[in-house]
């Protein structure tokens, strides 16, 4: 199997460390029309977040200041405009400006809305690259009003994938002991089939493992893999891929000593809750992990790019332009991606020998 490096890809170098400092957590704003800034706000309104982090939202102090008296937390959260990296104002909220000055209008979906999103994930990318933020979360954005000459993926995961030139990634979905894996992402349902080999599998059961191993520190994971068809085939009765493409994986890693089980129906294996039992679980395509996923953890789970060379998380749900601007929103979620960046960060350095 073909050895992937999580730690150093591509020239890319691990995440330095800030003896003495609290890490820098870069925040790209995403869509400003839709929830990304309201949860932002939330998220970092509580002072005790502080403690753990210095964060750095890439966007515009305006779009800021706007929801922030819309949501009537003028007293309870302020923040530092920046110019510069340079400038960072340690233990507080900072802002640095990332496009010109245009209208937030909660709840619609505008080219400039789309384009900002990019200026921010651009100027928040190179800050990664530069070493001069420890970690990114991204807001949720629109895939549709964001592409451009300059974007033209499917979403972040395969922008990070693009942008830091690894060959093996993984969207999972993280919420406490729960860790979803999708083999084929996002691509349409009538193509899963055809994507799925025996190397995609094993890659991609690579990319859990070494994840599992080096960011939630789990020295000998144990991960599941779910079929592709109802019963997981049925012994070849109600499909074939689950007898010649992920079985004989299965069987080959138990041979080198991995702890790979499976295939599991996935209707019969969340229905009786023997996701407790694992530590990953990889699913064969998008919605048949994300569904029982957000059914156990929507509002608190996280997601989490694994297979990158540096720290990549966001909140699990969407720009939600139908209740935007109306301070419904929950941050539990962007929360969660807060804290997900800080112990992934911490989970690498201490994998990581002192210089």
């Amino acid at each position: 199997m073909e050895n992937i490096d999580l730690a150093v890809n591509k020239g890319i170098k691990p995440r330095r460390k800030r003896k003495g400092e609290l890490p820098v957590i870069g925040i790209s704003l995403g869509d400003f029309n839709g929830i990304g800034p309201e949860v932002t706000i939330k998220a970092l309104a509580d002072k005790r977040i502080l403690n753990m982090m210095t964060p750095v939202i890439f966007g515009s102090p305006k779009v800021v200041s706007f929801y922030r008296k819309s949501l009537n937390l003028d007293d309870s959260f302020n923040f530092m405009t920046i110019k510069s990296l340079e400038e960072i104002a340690y233990g507080k909220v900072n802002v640095i400006n990332c496009w010109k000055q245009v209208l937030a209008e909660p709840g619609k979906i505008t080219p400039d809305a789309g384009e900002a999103a990019w200026l921010a994930l651009k100027s928040a990318t190179e800050a990664l690259k530069e070493d001069q933020i420890d970690a990114i979360v991204t807001a949720p954005i629109n895939k549709h009003n964001i592409q451009s000459e300059a974007f033209k993926f499917a979403g972040h995961t395969e922008y990070f994938a693009t942008t830091f030139e690894v060959k093996e990634m993984l969207m999972m979905m993280v919420h406490d002991q729960l860790r979803v894996g999708v083999a084929t992402g996002h691509i349409p349902l009538s193509e899963v089939s055809n994507n799925l080999t025996r190397d995609l599998i094993r890659r991609k059961l690579k990319v859990m493992e070494e994840s599992l191993k080096l960011d939630f520190g789990i020295l000998k994971p144990k991960i599941a893999v779910l079929g592709l068809n109802p019963h997981a085939g049925e012994d070849g009765l109600l499909g074939s891929e689950e007898q010649e493409i992920i079985k004989p994986v299965i069987q080959e890693l138990k041979e080198e000593g991995k702890l790979i089980f499976g295939p599991f129906p996935a209707d019969g294996f969340f229905g009786i809750n023997m996701q407790r039992k694992f530590d990953g679980i990889l699913a064969m395509y998008h919605d048949q992990g994300l569904v029982a996923f957000k059914t156990l953890a929507f509002e608190q789970g996280v997601n989490f790019t694994a297979g990158l060379p540096v720290v990549r998380t966001s909140p699990d749900h969407g720009t939600a332009y139908d209740i935007a601007g109306k301070g419904e929103a929950s941050e539990v979620s962007m929360r969660e991606a807060l804290y997900l960046a800080c112990d992934v960060l911490k989970a690498r350095n201490e994998s990581e020998p002192e210089e």
